[in-house]
């Protein structure tokens, strides 16, 4: 049991840095020196590690492969116009991973674990932290389960772990996509409020029908009647009508975003209507017909604000009008990054020094 936290710490014998091209980042692809590794067994966190970045051995019984046991976040590190490293609302970051731990019957980080040992690595590899426009630091903690044994039960063991990366923009053009109307991201009961990674791993096939088709991703809608807007791919979903910020309510089969919750307290912030609330396919579709529908975006950490130029609905896409520069979606954008540079005062508390 971590009474007092201690974190040992090896460094690597010799840096990568030197070889990466910061003007080429490809999103998730080029890794740190270090990581951050603490394992849980006998029902207690044992001792944090930071080690060099590398390759790791399981069980080939190993249960998150078997059974799915296996959650992660994404977060981002800034570097403000002075140099010092913040990170955007980690403890946020840390509650909805504990809420997706809950829900795959896995053990809760403590927050002395996650805080200490993300400060610790991120200093560690402070120089991986990039400063040109639109760049970050992502943060990938994640946690799975390490049992080696073919048993349909929860792991008595697991490991959990911090990864970092250099990163540019995800998306670097608006985005097409499509509402889909035969497969289902998530159900209501289900886990899709969770960031466990069978989420994912279930979405990739409809995705890639949809990218077959020439659009990036899709517009997922409810498991019962194929009607109401959930998520944009990866991302939560937003539409500008009438001046109106709309975006569908939380739930239980819908990611609770930080991005998202950003995005929303800035309106709020700026005295536009907000509404949480269901969302139809059709809904949109007659506020672009009759030329209410302003903005259409995806919010997210990996894209931050991605703009939509093409909603395709039953074989026929529908073009969004250009978004000029003092749109919504353009001034939230530049306001968050205002906020994480330390050009803007972060007024809610969200930046965390490194």
């Amino acid at each position: 049991m971590i009474d007092t936290l201690t974190m040992s710490t090896k460094r690597t014998a010799a840096s990568r840095l030197p070889e990466v091209d910061f003007d080429n980042l490809e999103f998730g692809k080029t890794f740190s020196d270090h990581m951050l590794v603490v394992d849980y067994h006998e029902g207690e966190w044992q001792e944090p590690h930071i080690v060099p970045y590398g390759d790791m051995s399981v069980s080939p019984a190993n249960s998150a492969l078997h059974y799915g046991q296996a959650i992660f976040e994404g977060m981002k590190a800034y570097k403000n116009q002075e140099g010092d490293i913040y990170i955007f609302r980690p403890t946020d970051n840390l509650h909805r991973l504990n809420a997706s731990a809950e829900r795959m019957c896995m053990p809760s980080i403590p927050e002395e674990i996650f805080m200490q040992g993300l400060r610790q690595l991120i200093q560690l590899d402070a120089e991986w932290v990039p400063s040109f426009a639109g760049s970050a630091l992502y943060i990938r903690p994640f946690m799975f389960a390490t049992d080696g044994m073919l048993g349909v039960r929860p792991s008595d063991s697991y490991r959990f772990m911090i990864i970092t990366c250099p990163v540019g923009l995800y998306y670097n053009k608006p985005l097409r996509v499509r509402f889909e109307e035969k497969y289902v991201r998530s159900a209501e009961g289900g886990a899709g409020f969770a960031k466990n990674a069978g989420n994912y791993g279930a979405a990739m096939y409809p995705t890639k029908l949809a990218q077959q088709e020439g659009y990036n991703q899709l517009i997922w809608t409810d498991a019962s009647e194929h009607k109401y807007v959930e998520e944009s791919g990866t991302m939560n979903a937003m539409f500008v009508i009438d001046g109106r910020i709309i975006t569908p309510a939380l739930s239980t089969s819908i990611l609770d975003g930080i991005t998202r919750r950003s995005v929303l307290q800035l309106a709020r912030d700026w005295g536009m209507p907000v509404e949480e609330r269901k969302v139809s396919a059709l809904e949109i579709l007659d506020a672009h017909a009759n030329g209410t529908l302003q903005e259409a975006f995806g919010v997210g950490t990996a894209a931050t604000i991605a703009p939509i130029a093409v909603i395709g609905y039953q074989g026929q896409d529908h073009e969004l009008p250009a978004v000029p520069a003092d749109s919504f979606s353009n001034r939230v954008s530049a306001a968050l990054a205002a906020i994480r540079s330390g050009e803007a005062t972060d007024t809610h508390g969200w930046m965390v020094r490194v």
